[in-house]
């Protein structure tokens, strides 16, 4: 019974997720310092794939990468972040449910142990009452 409330809370909680995210997209490039920061991660982010796709295919890499424009490096990086605070809800859902289920699994096992203990000690004392 608990587990598809849970499940649907999960879902729940990925749906309230993505206008968050496009939130955070929408006012990553209102504040200066963080706009500069933002634009300094599109910017790596820029320069790092545009290298590895150049590897990829066979291209050479020691070429100058042309640098994004302010605003496209401004979306690309509000997409980034938005992207990332979505993925990471639902990354931290996961792990809570793998530990949910892991400490779950413990008590049962647990359980089996101490009936499997009861059912050894009685087996012991008829064993011994018989014995004597």
């Amino acid at each position: 019974m608990i587990l598809p409330v849970f499940k649907l809370g999960t879902l729940a909680l990925k749906s309230f997720c993505k206008p968050i995210g496009n939130r955070i997209k929408k006012e990553a490039g209102y504040h200066p310092r963080f706009r500069n920061f933002i634009i300094s991660i599109a910017q790596a982010n820029h320069r790092l794939s545009t290298k590895l796709q150049r590897r990829i295919y066979g291209h050479a890499t020691d070429v100058a990468i042309r640098p994004l424009n302010e605003d496209k490096a401004v979306q690309a990086a509000a997409d980034l972040l938005g992207e990332l605070f979505v993925f990471s809800v639902a990354g931290a859902a996961v792990i809570f449910e793998v530990q949910r289920n892991s400490r779950s699994e413990a008590r049962k096992e647990e359980v089996r142990r101490k009936e499997l203990e009861v059912h050894i000690d009685i087996h012991n004392n008829d064993f011994l009452v018989l014995k004597s």
